[in-house]
């Protein structure tokens, strides 16, 4: 009895040239649709059955047909081809053909529509490339990029900065806000003049440095915080402190909505207009910028034109 083959032995080729012998119930119509001469498809399917030591074809017979053996192997090949098509088909693919990590430095607790679907499409598109974010104030973003000329970030700024690229997302809404236990709790309408020398809470990067962070920017436009009662560079602690009692203080409108709802927080109401700052992308130039960095702005930039209103 011969010895069967390894399957690592076997020639894939024959199994393609009996594939099409069996599709086409022959061997003339076999050569023609694989362009090859008939006796190279004879020849093809004697060497496959002399690999396999079994009989694929019955010979002799005016009607082509195939033996019991000869027919599973045939459907065995069809899975293989379907395999194949499979495999050209992912090697097509170029959702996942770039490997690396993305890093984005964003600000603390920023709530956008906009942003969780851009990540959830990129990785839908681009599953290969892994994330690295890093929860940092604007200020030591944008001197981060700056100096390296490398990474995005997501900031909140009171104008595009002059040495970066700037692009703009949308805004957000910010508010001034007190605890349940502060006098203006419950008031409908206030003067600002009466806030101006009220203690007042503030973050960390708004008493340090040049402050990029927009809450120096509202404060300062409003006359506010003359007197600081409290600082943090943690916005959930500014948060905790305004609904303690110890001052007033600036929050994202999206942030204090809970507090505001259970009547932990109350907004001052002024008579000027609504308080907001600018979210920006930033980076510094287009050139210098990853593949997968690049990936990301341009599918800011798709989502931005398909649903301009989307924050």
């Amino acid at each position: 009895m011969p010895t069967r083959p390894p399957p690592a032995e076997l020639n894939w080729n024959l199994f393609r040239s009996f594939h099409a012998i069996a599709e086409e119930g022959g061997i003339t119509r076999a050569a023609k649709r694989l362009n090859m001469s008939q006796p190279s498809v004879s020849l093809a399917l004697q060497k496959l059955e002399e690999q396999l030591g079994c009989q694929l074809v019955f010979r002799g017979s005016r009607h082509f047909a195939l033996t019991l053996r000869g027919e599973k192997i045939y459907q065995e090949c069809i899975e293989i081809l379907r395999g194949v098509e499979r495999i050209g088909q992912l090697a097509e693919d170029q959702n996942d053909e770039k490997f690396g990590e993305l890093r984005l430095n964003i600000i603390s607790r920023l709530h956008s529509p906009l942003i969780d679907e851009a990540l959830r499409l990129y990785h839908q598109r681009h599953p290969s490339i892994s994330w690295r974010i890093n929860v940092q104030n604007s200020l030591e973003t944008v001197r981060q990029i700056a100096q390296d000329r490398a990474g995005l970030g997501i900031c909140l700024l009171n104008k595009p900065m002059f040495n970066i690229e700037c692009r703009h997302l949308f805004r957000e809404e910010f508010g001034v806000y007190c605890g349940a236990e502060h006098r203006l709790f419950g008031q409908t309408r206030v003067e600002l003049r009466e806030l101006a020398q009220e203690p007042f809470v503030t973050f960390n990067c708004a008493t340090e440095g040049p402050g990029l962070e927009p809450m120096i920017m509202l404060r300062d436009g409003l006359g506010l915080g003359r007197r600081i009662s409290g600082s943090s560079h943690d916005l959930a602690e500014i948060r905790r402190m305004i609904i303690a009692g110890l001052g007033i203080g600036i929050l994202p409108a999206l942030t204090a909505s809970d507090a505001v709802e259970t009547g932990q927080l109350w907004p001052v109401r002024l008579a000027e207009e609504p308080l907001g700052a600018d979210v920006f992308l930033v980076f510094s130039a287009l050139d210098d910028l990853t593949v997968p960095e690049r990936k990301f702005v341009d599918l800011l930039d798709e989502l931005q034109q398909l649903y301009p209103s989307m924050i």
